[in-house]
Protein backbone atom coordinates (compact mmCIF):
# COMPACT_ATOMS: atom_id res chain seq x y z
CA UNK A 1 0.00 0.00 0.00
CA UNK A 2 1.44 3.60 -0.39
CA UNK A 3 2.08 6.04 2.33
CA UNK A 4 0.16 6.80 4.40
CA UNK A 5 -1.88 9.80 4.34
CA UNK A 6 -5.16 9.37 6.84
CA UNK A 7 -4.97 7.15 9.46
CA UNK A 8 -7.74 6.42 11.49
CA UNK A 9 -7.61 4.10 14.65
CA UNK A 10 -10.31 3.04 17.06
CA UNK A 11 -12.93 6.09 16.24
CA UNK A 12 -16.30 6.49 17.94
CA UNK A 13 -18.64 9.10 17.85
CA UNK A 14 -21.49 10.04 18.86
CA UNK A 15 -25.46 11.88 18.25
CA UNK A 16 -25.75 12.78 21.09
CA UNK A 17 -26.69 9.58 23.04
CA UNK A 18 -26.94 7.66 20.07
CA UNK A 19 -23.38 6.09 19.85
CA UNK A 20 -22.96 5.86 16.19
CA UNK A 21 -19.40 4.73 15.34
CA UNK A 22 -17.58 1.61 17.19
CA UNK A 23 -13.96 1.31 16.77
CA UNK A 24 -13.40 2.61 13.05
CA UNK A 25 -10.17 1.72 11.29
CA UNK A 26 -9.30 2.54 8.06
CA UNK A 27 -6.53 3.45 6.11
CA UNK A 28 -5.82 5.54 2.85
CA UNK A 29 -2.39 5.65 1.06
CA UNK A 30 -1.14 8.88 -0.37
CA UNK A 31 -2.83 8.45 -4.65
CA UNK A 32 -5.12 6.42 -3.16
CA UNK A 33 -9.11 6.41 -4.01
CA UNK A 34 -10.66 4.64 -1.56
CA UNK A 35 -14.65 3.82 -1.55
CA UNK A 36 -16.36 3.27 2.06
CA UNK A 37 -19.36 0.84 0.78
CA UNK A 38 -22.22 -0.05 3.08
CA UNK A 39 -26.44 0.13 3.53
CA UNK A 40 -28.01 3.43 4.60
CA UNK A 41 -27.47 4.37 8.38
CA UNK A 42 -24.66 2.03 9.18
CA UNK A 43 -22.14 4.98 9.53
CA UNK A 44 -20.55 5.87 6.37
CA UNK A 45 -21.41 9.51 5.71
CA UNK A 46 -20.56 9.81 10.04
CA UNK A 47 -17.43 8.81 9.39
CA UNK A 48 -16.89 11.18 6.96
CA UNK A 49 -18.63 13.83 8.95
CA UNK A 50 -16.23 13.24 11.95
CA UNK A 51 -12.48 12.97 10.24
CA UNK A 52 -13.21 16.51 8.78
CA UNK A 53 -14.59 17.52 12.24
CA UNK A 54 -17.91 18.39 12.07
CA UNK A 55 -18.96 15.74 14.46
CA UNK A 56 -17.22 16.84 17.46
CA UNK A 57 -18.61 14.07 20.14
CA UNK A 58 -15.49 12.13 18.79
CA UNK A 59 -13.18 10.24 20.21
CA UNK A 60 -9.76 7.98 18.93
CA UNK A 61 -7.18 8.68 16.87
CA UNK A 62 -7.72 10.52 13.20
CA UNK A 63 -4.07 10.91 11.96
CA UNK A 64 -3.63 13.67 8.28
CA UNK A 65 0.15 13.50 7.34
CA UNK A 66 0.97 12.23 10.49
CA UNK A 67 -0.73 15.46 12.15
CA UNK A 68 -3.18 14.79 14.68
CA UNK A 69 -6.37 16.01 13.52
CA UNK A 70 -8.76 15.39 16.68
CA UNK A 71 -7.80 18.56 18.42
CA UNK A 72 -7.96 20.61 15.19
CA UNK A 73 -10.92 23.23 15.30
CA UNK A 74 -13.13 22.71 12.52
CA UNK A 75 -12.40 26.00 10.82
CA UNK A 76 -8.93 24.68 10.70
CA UNK A 77 -9.67 21.48 8.82
CA UNK A 78 -9.46 22.44 5.57
CA UNK A 79 -5.89 24.39 6.00
CA UNK A 80 -4.52 20.86 7.32
CA UNK A 81 -5.71 19.86 3.94
CA UNK A 82 -8.41 18.45 3.83
CA UNK A 83 -11.56 19.06 1.41
CA UNK A 84 -15.33 17.93 1.77
CA UNK A 85 -17.90 17.72 -0.79
CA UNK A 86 -21.03 16.69 1.20
CA UNK A 87 -24.09 15.38 -0.86
CA UNK A 88 -25.92 18.24 -0.50
CA UNK A 89 -23.42 19.66 -2.27
CA UNK A 90 -23.24 23.29 -0.98
CA UNK A 91 -23.64 25.21 -3.84
CA UNK A 92 -24.89 29.43 -3.39
CA UNK A 93 -27.63 30.32 -5.25
CA UNK A 94 -27.49 33.15 -5.71
CA UNK A 95 -23.25 33.02 -6.37
CA UNK A 96 -22.44 32.44 -10.57
CA UNK A 97 -20.35 29.62 -11.27
CA UNK A 98 -17.39 31.95 -10.97
CA UNK A 99 -18.24 33.33 -8.05
CA UNK A 100 -18.88 29.79 -6.30
CA UNK A 101 -15.50 28.59 -7.66
CA UNK A 102 -13.65 31.55 -6.19
CA UNK A 103 -15.33 31.67 -3.08
CA UNK A 104 -13.26 29.43 -0.87
CA UNK A 105 -9.69 30.64 0.15
CA UNK A 106 -6.33 28.67 -1.43
CA UNK A 107 -5.08 27.27 1.53
CA UNK A 108 -2.13 25.20 -0.16
CA UNK A 109 0.16 25.42 -3.10
CA UNK A 110 -0.75 22.78 -5.65
CA UNK A 111 -4.32 23.83 -6.42
CA UNK A 112 -5.92 23.53 -10.39
CA UNK A 113 -6.53 27.21 -12.16
CA UNK A 114 -9.23 28.27 -13.00
CA UNK A 115 -7.84 27.25 -16.95
CA UNK A 116 -7.71 23.17 -16.04
CA UNK A 117 -10.76 23.27 -13.80
CA UNK A 118 -12.90 24.08 -16.61
CA UNK A 119 -11.26 22.15 -19.11
CA UNK A 120 -11.59 19.00 -16.92
CA UNK A 121 -15.60 20.30 -16.45
CA UNK A 122 -15.88 21.97 -19.90
CA UNK A 123 -20.09 21.84 -19.16
CA UNK A 124 -19.23 24.93 -16.22
CA UNK A 125 -17.28 26.68 -18.23
CA UNK A 126 -20.28 26.76 -20.52
CA UNK A 127 -22.68 28.25 -17.87
CA UNK A 128 -19.35 30.09 -15.85
CA UNK A 129 -22.19 33.42 -15.83
CA UNK A 130 -25.07 31.42 -14.92
CA UNK A 131 -26.51 31.03 -10.93
CA UNK A 132 -26.35 28.49 -8.72
CA UNK A 133 -29.80 28.02 -9.11
CA UNK A 134 -29.90 27.60 -13.08
CA UNK A 135 -27.61 24.63 -12.72
CA UNK A 136 -28.68 21.19 -12.77
CA UNK A 137 -28.05 18.49 -9.96
CA UNK A 138 -25.10 16.97 -12.62
CA UNK A 139 -23.61 20.79 -12.98
CA UNK A 140 -23.92 21.53 -9.13
CA UNK A 141 -22.07 18.10 -8.15
CA UNK A 142 -19.39 18.93 -10.75
CA UNK A 143 -19.22 22.54 -9.14
CA UNK A 144 -19.14 21.17 -5.44
CA UNK A 145 -16.06 18.99 -6.71
CA UNK A 146 -14.60 21.95 -8.69
CA UNK A 147 -14.71 24.42 -6.24
CA UNK A 148 -12.62 22.12 -3.78
CA UNK A 149 -9.90 21.47 -6.38
CA UNK A 150 -9.30 25.19 -6.40
CA UNK A 151 -7.77 25.27 -2.82
CA UNK A 152 -4.72 23.21 -2.93
CA UNK A 153 -6.06 19.97 -0.55
CA UNK A 154 -4.49 16.73 -0.25
CA UNK A 155 -7.39 14.65 -0.08
CA UNK A 156 -10.94 15.03 -1.79
CA UNK A 157 -13.67 13.61 0.62
CA UNK A 158 -16.71 13.29 -0.99
CA UNK A 159 -20.29 12.16 -0.11
CA UNK A 160 -22.20 10.20 -2.17
CA UNK A 161 -20.84 12.08 -5.60
CA UNK A 162 -23.65 10.43 -7.85
CA UNK A 163 -26.57 9.91 -6.00
CA UNK A 164 -29.53 10.96 -8.33
CA UNK A 165 -27.36 11.92 -11.50
CA UNK A 166 -28.47 10.83 -14.93
CA UNK A 167 -25.73 8.44 -16.48
CA UNK A 168 -24.24 10.41 -18.48
CA UNK A 169 -22.98 12.74 -15.65
CA UNK A 170 -22.09 9.72 -13.52
CA UNK A 171 -19.74 8.95 -16.39
CA UNK A 172 -18.24 12.02 -16.39
CA UNK A 173 -17.64 12.31 -12.84
CA UNK A 174 -15.89 8.80 -13.41
CA UNK A 175 -13.52 10.02 -16.33
CA UNK A 176 -12.84 13.14 -13.60
CA UNK A 177 -12.13 10.99 -10.69
CA UNK A 178 -9.72 8.89 -13.08
CA UNK A 179 -7.80 12.09 -14.25
CA UNK A 180 -7.78 13.20 -11.08
CA UNK A 181 -5.74 10.05 -9.62
CA UNK A 182 -3.22 10.32 -12.74
CA UNK A 183 -2.68 13.57 -11.12
CA UNK A 184 -1.83 12.17 -7.57
CA UNK A 185 -5.12 13.29 -6.04
CA UNK A 186 -5.99 11.29 -3.10
CA UNK A 187 -9.73 10.67 -2.91
CA UNK A 188 -12.02 9.18 -0.27
CA UNK A 189 -15.75 8.82 -0.77
CA UNK A 190 -18.81 7.08 0.37
CA UNK A 191 -20.67 5.55 -2.82
CA UNK A 192 -23.87 3.65 -2.80
CA UNK A 193 -23.35 2.88 -6.63
CA UNK A 194 -21.04 -0.38 -7.17
CA UNK A 195 -20.50 -0.41 -10.17
CA UNK A 196 -19.39 3.16 -10.38
CA UNK A 197 -17.72 2.34 -7.37
CA UNK A 198 -15.82 -0.73 -8.72
CA UNK A 199 -14.39 1.00 -11.73
CA UNK A 200 -12.63 4.09 -10.29
CA UNK A 201 -11.42 2.31 -6.56
CA UNK A 202 -8.29 1.47 -5.66
CA UNK A 203 -9.40 -0.09 -2.13
CA UNK A 204 -12.85 -1.03 -0.18
CA UNK A 205 -14.13 -0.70 2.85
CA UNK A 206 -16.92 -2.43 3.95
CA UNK A 207 -19.11 -0.82 6.85
CA UNK A 208 -21.79 -2.36 8.81
CA UNK A 209 -23.69 -1.40 12.42
CA UNK A 210 -20.58 1.54 12.97
CA UNK A 211 -17.48 -0.85 11.93
CA UNK A 212 -15.42 -1.42 9.14
CA UNK A 213 -16.13 -5.27 8.80
CA UNK A 214 -13.65 -5.60 5.65
CA UNK A 215 -11.06 -3.82 3.75
CA UNK A 216 -9.73 -5.54 0.35
CA UNK A 217 -8.42 -4.59 -2.97
CA UNK A 218 -10.09 -3.96 -6.06
CA UNK A 219 -9.04 -7.30 -7.82
CA UNK A 220 -10.48 -8.96 -5.00
CA UNK A 221 -13.77 -7.98 -5.91
CA UNK A 222 -14.76 -11.53 -7.67
CA UNK A 223 -13.95 -13.84 -4.88
CA UNK A 224 -15.69 -11.09 -1.99
CA UNK A 225 -19.06 -10.98 -4.43
CA UNK A 226 -20.87 -13.53 -1.83
CA UNK A 227 -20.09 -10.96 1.32
CA UNK A 228 -20.83 -8.37 -0.06
CA UNK A 229 -24.52 -9.75 -1.41
CA UNK A 230 -24.83 -10.35 2.06
CA UNK A 231 -24.29 -6.77 3.56
CA UNK A 232 -24.90 -4.98 0.11
CA UNK A 233 -27.66 -6.99 -1.47
CA UNK A 234 -25.80 -5.77 -4.72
Amino acid sequence: MAKPLLEVSNLNAWYGESHILHGVNMTVGEGETITILGRNGVGKTTTLRTIMGIIRERKGDIRFAGKDMLGVPLHRTAHAGLGFVPEERGIFSTLTVDENLMLPPVVAEGGMPLDEIYALFPNLHERRSSPGTKLSGGEQQMLAIARILRTGVKLLILDEPTEGLAPVIVQRIGEVLKTLKQRGMTVLMVEQNFRFASKVADRFYLMDHGRMVADFPVGELPERMDTLHKVLGV
